[in-house]
C-alpha cells in the first residue's frame, strides 16, 4: 500500500496561523464569497469524477455506481441544497420580545467559529471528508482537513484537488497519519469536526477538552434491526441487504445486527438468500464491483468473527483480494465479539425473538446506537420501539436513507456521538449563534434602577 508522508510539527503550526490570519481578515463572511467557494467547490467535484472513481476503485474497489451514489453525487446534492437555501440560513433570525423588554428588538445572529478541523475516516474518504466542509464554508470558516491515511489514493487526490481550488491559508489538507493528527490536535482550533471510531473520537475529544473547543463527533456503535412478524418479508430482505452490504458493510450506520420474529425468520432468511445472490451473483467474491475490506488488519479482524457462530450463509473469503462474502451467521453467544465489537463488515448476525420486549431491553442495556431500522407495518410497534429506544437517526421500512436528505439532522447520541450535520444542520455545526438585542432610546425603565420608589413592587408585576 501506498505510504502517505507524516507532516512536520511546523508545517501544521504555520498552516493553522496562515488560516488564522486569513480568517480575521473578513473575507470569508460574506454572502458572495462563501457561495463561489461552494460553487467551485462542485465544479472541481464535477470535474474530477473520473479520478474520484478511480481513486475510489483503487484504495476500497468501489464499483462507479456506488461510487457516485454515495459520494460524488451525494456532495453534489449537499452543495445545490446549500446554495438553495444560504441566504435565508446567514439572515439574522428575528426572535419574539418578553413584556419585560417593550420597546427592544431580539435577534439570533450567525457568524463562523473561524478556523476548522475536518478529520475524515476511510470507509466513505471523499463524501465525509468534503460534506462536512460544505457546512464550513457556507458558516463562513476556514478549514484545515486531514484526509484518513488508510486511503492513500483519495487522500492524494483530495489533496490535489483542494490545492488546486483554494488557497490554503482559506482551505488546506494535510496528508498523514497519528503522528500528523496528534500534531494537528494540539493547536488551538476555533471548531473540531471528527468522523471515525469511538476510542478515536475519545481521544479526539479530550485534545478539545483542553482547550474548550467546540466539537462534533460522528461515531459509530452497533446498530439494530428488527424485522416483526407483519413486515413485508420481500421488500425488507431487499431494503436490509442494501444497505448492509453496501460498501461490503463498512459503513457506519450499516445494520449491525438482525433480530428477526420467529414466525417469519425462515421465511426472511429464504428471501435475504435469494437478495444476496440476486446483488451479487452466486460467486461475490469473483464479482469485480464488490468492495474490499481496507486493510489486512481489519480483514483478519473481520474473519475472526467468522468463529463467533454458525455460518447461515456465505463465510468464504479470500485474502489476496481482501474480500468476505456477504455472510450470515447466527451468534452462539451474546457475549462474543461478533455481538459485542462493532462489525464494520459484511458479516451479518441473525438472532430470532418472540417478544418485542426482549428486543427492547437488548438494545437499551447497551451503548445507544447511531441507527436503528424497524421493519413492520404496525403503527403500534413502531410508536412502542421509536418511543422506547434511544438513537441517533434511523429508518421505519428501509435502511440508510434517512442520511440521503438534507431536511434531516444527521448524527449519533451518547457513545454514538454528538452534535448533527447535512442540510441547514450543517450549517448550525459550524455557526455560533450570537444573540443582540437592540434596545430603544424613545423611553426607559426607571423602576429597574437601584434609586426608583417602588420599583421591587413594579418588578414582580411584570416578572410573575
Amino acid at each position: 500500500m501506498t505510504q502517505i508522508k507524516e507532516q512536520s510539527l511546523t508545517t501544521v503550526e504555520n498552516t493553522v496561523r496562515r488560516q488564522k490570519e486569513y480568517f480575521h481578515k473578513g473575507q470569508t463572511k460574506s454572502k458572495d464569497f462563501r457561495v463561489n467557494m461552494l460553487k467551485k467547490l462542485a465544479e472541481q467535484i464535477r470535474k474530477n469524477e473520473e479520478k474520484i472513481c478511480l481513486a475510489l476503485k483503487r484504495d476500497l474497489n468501489k464499483s462507479e455506481t456506488e461510487a457516485y451514489v454515495t459520494e460524488i453525487g451525494f456532495l453534489l446534492e449537499e452543495i445545490s441544497f446549500t446554495l438553495k437555501h444560504i441566504h435565508k440560513w446567514m439572515k439574522p433570525e428575528k426572535v419574539k420580545t418578553a413584556k419585560t423588554h417593550i420597546g427592544s428588538k431580539g435577534f439570533k445572529v450567525a457568524e463562523p467559529y473561524g478556523v476548522t478541523l475536518i478529520i475524515a475516516p476511510w470507509n466513505y474518504p471523499f463524501q465525509l471528508q468534503l460534506a462536512p466542509l460544505i457546512g464550513a464554508i457556507a458558516a463562513g470558516n476556514t478549514a484545515v482537513l486531514k484526509p484518513s491515511e488508510l486511503t492513500p489514493h483519495t487522500s492524494k487526490l483530495l489533496a490535489e484537488m483542494i490545492e488546486d481550488t483554494f488557497s490554503s491559508e482559506y482551505i488546506a489538507v494535510l496528508e498523514g497519519g497519528v503522528e500528523t493528527t496528534t500534531y494537528l490536535l494540539d493547536q488551538e482550533f476555533d471548531y473540531i469536526f471528527f468522523t471515525g471510531s469511538v476510542p478515536v473520537g475519545k481521544v479526539v475529544m479530550e485534545a478539545a477538552a483542553k482547550r474548550l473547543i467546540p466539537i462534533t463527533l460522528e461515531l459509530g456503535g452497533k446498530s439494530p434491526c428488527i424485522v416483526d412478524e407483519t413486515a413485508n418479508i420481500e421488500l425488507a430482505a431487499k431494503r436490509i441487504a442494501f444497505g448492509k452490504f453496501i460498501n461490503a458493510g463498512q459503513t457506519c450506520i450499516a445494520p449491525d445486527y438482525l433480530f428477526v420474529h420467529k414466525k417469519v425468520k425462515d421465511l426472511f432468511l429464504t428471501e435475504m438468500k435469494k437478495v444476496i445472490v440476486d446483488f451479487y451473483g452466486d460467486k461475490p467474491l469473483e464479482n469485480e464491483d464488490f468492495t474490499r475490506i481496507v486493510n489486512d488488519r481489519h480483514f483478519h479482524r473481520l474473519k475472526n468473527y467468522l468463529s463467533d457462530g454458525s455460518l447461515l450463509f456465505g463465510g468464504d473469503t479470500d485474502e489476496e483480494s481482501l474480500k468476505i462474502e456477504p455472510t450470515l451467521l447466527e451468534p452462539k453467544s451474546m457475549t462474543s465479539g461478533v455481538m459485542t465489537d462493532e462489525i464494520f463488515g459484511p458479516i451479518f448476525p441473525v438472532l430470532e425473538y418472540e417478544n418485542i420486549r426482549t428486543v427492547i431491553d437488548f438494545v437499551t442495556d447497551r451503548p445507544k446506537p447511531l441507527a436503528l431500522y424497524l421493519f413492520t407495518t404496525s403503527e403500534e410497534m413502531e410508536k412502542k420501539v421509536t418511543e422506547s429506544i434511544s438513537f441517533g437517526g434511523g429508518c421505519i421500512n428501509d435502511t440508510l436513507m434517512h442520511i440521503a436528505t438534507p431536511y434531516l439532522p444527521f448524527g449519533g447520541v451518547g457513545e454514538s456521538g454528538m452534535g448533527t450535520y447535512h442540510g441547514e444542520s450543517s450549517f448550525t455545526a459550524f455557526s455560533h449563534y450570537k444573540s443582540v438585542l437592540k434596545q430603544t432610546n424613545r423611553f426607559d425603565f426607571h423602576f429597574r434602577y437601584p434609586n426608583a420608589k417602588n420599583g421591587l413592587k413594579l418588578m414582580k408585576r411584570l416578572m410573575k
